[in-house]
């Protein structure tokens, strides 16, 4: 037990004395002269000089670590910078996109309104549809207190998209004419004659909408006929472009024909809209 108290003892002392001998050997080679020669000189050589040495190495190694800490900070700065410009200008470029597309999509409402331009028409927005892919039905953002009525005709793209059917203060439904219920008397251009337009949602997969009861004439009426609202409408005001014939047959009583229709409006991207105000029935009356 004893020895176990002296040791620790021993090592405290012969660590005092190593240290008073470095601090000797600090001050000898502080005032030694650089020319002078000795045992003292060259114990400082091989144990000072070494000490000095690695101190010095640690002293560098830790300023570039501090230096390249900095620099990282300072490169993972400029990056968040940068990833925060291109973020503005991933959104400045979005929306620049989106104007073009809008400013491109009214520009066609402004010649459909001059190719019209015997009607009175207002502008509005589609707000919503009836849940699918195509707009069958949808709302609108103008409604009673901006004069819109049930049975106005509704345009967009090149003609015809549907009827106004239900009507609310700031908003109104719109029914188009691909929807099933839809039932429109239509002609075809060049020749005036009669046919039936139907809604069909089964054949919008193809783009087409089904015509038929058109009525076999000696005028041949061909591919690329266009189909217009006809005079004959109790809704439906005259003249409208529905779409073009892509596919005509004849039908089984060799009275009539029947076929599909190319239409020219996009059904599947509806975003603005035309309203004429002016009704078929109203026109009648008057």
């Amino acid at each position: 037990m004893k020895m176990r108290k002296r040791t620790p003892l021993l090592s405290k002392y012969w660590l005092i004395i190593l240290a008073v001998l470095c601090v000797g050997l600090l001050l000898l080679s502080a005032f030694t002269d650089g020319k002078a020669a000795g045992p003292l000189r060259g114990v400082a050589n091989y144990t000072i000089v070494p000490m000095q040495t690695a101190l010095n190495k640690a002293g560098v190694w830790l300023s570039d670590v501090t230096q390249n800490f900095e620099t990282l900070e300072e490169v993972k700065q400029k990056n968040e910078e940068l990833q925060s410009r291109v973020d503005e200008l991933t959104i400045e470029k979005n929306n620049l996109q989106q104007q073009r597309a809008e400013l491109e999509r009214l520009r066609e409402l402004y010649k459909l309104d001059l190719h019209y331009s015997e009607y009175e028409k207002i502008g509005a927005h589609v707000i919503a549809n009836n849940g699918s892919n195509w707009f069958s039905s949808f709302v609108i953002d103008k409604g009673e207190n901006d004069g819109i009525k049930t049975d106005m005709n509704v345009m967009a793209g090149s003609g015809l998209v549907g009827i106004v059917t239900k009507t609310g203060p700031n908003w109104a439904e719109v029914r188009s004419i691909i929807d099933d219920a839809s039932n429109i008397s239509a002609m075809a251009l060049s020749t005036s004659d009669i046919c039936i337009v139907r809604g069909d949602l089964t054949l919008m997969k193809d783009g087409r909408i089904k015509f038929e009861k058109l009525p076999k004439s000696d005028v041949e009426i061909e591919v690329g006929e266009q189909i217009v609202t006809s005079y004959t409408s109790s809704k439906y005001v005259q003249g409208i472009l529905i779409g073009y014939i892509s596919e005509i047959n004849d039908d089984a009583n060799n009275l009539t024909r029947s076929g599909y229709l190319t239409p020219v409006v996009d059904f599947e991207h509806l975003q603005e809209v035309l309203v004429i105000t002016q009704r078929k029935s109203d026109m009648i009356e008057e």
